[in-house]
């Protein structure tokens, strides 16, 4: 079921990238990277790493993308063209994720397996380890990287900011 599972969202993570290299929009793009993170999430969980499959949810596909989508409408001065939406995503789109869901279902249910049961091993790594490692051995990169955001901000925001000369 793992390998079943892990081929699944491998070639969804695969399919968000290329969707999001041939995207011509920026906030589509936006949209198939957040497929991406949230495929590399359930990766990390389906190799027990369930700490940082919730990170990269809450700080990749949550607060990055979010400051991603605020840049990308701040820089894109362009006006809007309305469309009625593509034709590949309703001709293959809907029933590509109808048949997605059914494999995942059927795997879940075919699985002989309990649910929810986990085997944990000798050395347990708490979430309190692993913060003090990381707010105590790593706290300069954490911070150096707060600050290449900060800077980002505010060079999206000097950019987008028009001259009043």
């Amino acid at each position: 079921m793992h390998l079943a599972l892990f081929l699944i969202f491998a070639a969804v993570a695969l399919a968000g990238a290329a969707n999001l290299l041939l995207q011509k929009h920026p906030i589509n793009a936006a949209l198939s990277l957040i497929v991406v993170m949230s495929s590399l999430a359930v990766l990390y969980l389906l190799l027990g790493a369930e700490f940082l499959a919730i990170a990269q949810i809450i700080v990749y596909a949550g607060a990055i993308m979010v400051l991603f989508t605020f840049v990308i409408m701040l820089l894109n001065e362009g006006v809007e063209e309305k469309t009625h939406g593509s034709r590949v995503a309703k001709l293959l789109g809907f029933p590509a994720v109808t048949v997605f869901l059914a494999l995942i279902a059927s795997i879940i249910l075919s699985s002989e397996t309990h649910l929810g049961k986990v085997i944990i091993g000798e050395s347990i790594t708490t979430t309190q380890d692993l913060s003090a490692v990381l707010f105590r051995d790593l706290l300069l990169p954490f911070e150096i990287t707060s600050v290449l955001i900060l800077i980002a901000i505010l060079g999206a925001v000097a950019l987008a900011r028009k001259d009043e000369q």
